[in-house]
């Protein structure tokens, strides 16, 4: 796919981003920075946030780290995950996550999520004026699906806005997205970057040998994930890890970077500890047998027309 996301200074957005949903949370300041700098050496150049994480500390750790390599580097925040997609509370949050950051321009302004009582009309309108303004460089919608997608894309068209990024769910054990979210990404020329390819840690199998994190601490991951096949899928991704001599959450992450789209899936930690694996996946050759191996852990969703022959 052509480069659709570079920053200011022109640097391409690299092949994984590294999202900050865990800094000033999960992750404190001294495991953010030592984080933050690891993605760097690596070559990471695309970096994600949004409004509501870990209540600005997120944003406001972020902005503090990135402020010596600002030019080279794509920031990317999200607004509206609360309080719906009105004029009113996308400036506030844009506006919000300006002064976190200190930052004049975000690179990439996300619609967090879907907004079914907000006409998109409205909420377009007020992305066109905040690039207009300089506030933002690129949009991109997060949680939306391939219809409501297409729709916004028509609807920002309108407003002489392209849609740049779009972030839908998508691991090994989470493969709805390759349905009609990739294609329809592909095909509108807009750059997928997927959460979550490591299955909320299930793929790195911390949790078959008693670990913690996401699926034992909060009952979204824990519902999300749990089922039988996802834990089967993510026990024989470990055996096939030992078998290649490389870490499951290397595969994971390079698995979901090698679908034919080309999606910049984001990964995250908690620490460098657990960052690292995920990081070496930047430069993980994947062969086609080896994707085809791990695809067929979990099979594939049925097509969008769910006849079986077209599969």
């Amino acid at each position: 796919m052509t480069q659709l996301l570079t920053s200011p200074d022109g640097t391409p957005a690299s092949r994984l981003a590294f999202g900050t949903m865990q800094f000033g949370g999960r992750a404190d300041r001294a495991a953010s920075q030592a984080m933050f700098e690891a993605a760097l050496n690596a070559g990471i150049t695309h970096f994600d946030t949004a409004h509501v994480y870990t209540d600005g500390a997120s944003e406001t750790l972020l902005g503090e780290m990135v402020k010596p390599y600002r030019d080279r580097l794509v920031i990317a925040t999200k607004a509206a995950y609360t309080g719906g997609a009105t004029p009113q509370n996308i400036r506030a949050s844009a506006e919000t996550s300006r002064s976190r950051m200190k930052l004049d321009t975000l690179d990439a302004l996300y619609l967090h999520r879907f907004d079914p009582d907000t006409d998109m009309h409205a909420s377009f309108e007020t992305f066109a004026e905040l690039k207009r303004k300089g506030v933002i460089r690129y949009i991109g919608i997060s949680n939306f699906s391939a219809w409501q997608a297409a729709k916004a894309a028509g609807i920002a068209a309108e407003f002489d806005l392209k849609i740049t990024l779009i972030q839908p769910m998508y691991s090994l054990v989470k493969r709805q997205a390759e349905v009609e979210i990739l294609p329809m990404a592909q095909d509108y020329e807009i750059l997928c970057a997927p959460y979550s390819p490591l299955g909320g840690g299930l793929l790195t199998g911390k949790y078959a040998s008693g670990g913690s994190g996401r699926l034992t601490e909060d009952d979204r991951y824990a519902a999300r994930y749990n089922f039988e096949h996802m834990r089967s899928a993510a026990a024989a991704l470990s055996e096939i890890a030992l078998r290649e001599g490389g870490h499951p959450a290397t595969l994971a992450v390079a698995w979901a970077a090698a679908h034919k789209t080309s999606p910049t899936p984001i990964i995250s930690a908690r620490s460098t500890q657990q960052l690292e694996p995920s990081l070496a996946a930047m430069d993980y050759v994947m062969t086609p047998a080896l994707y085809a191996e791990l695809a067929a852990l979990v099979p594939a969703p049925p097509p969008a027309t769910d006849r079986a022959e077209e599969q």
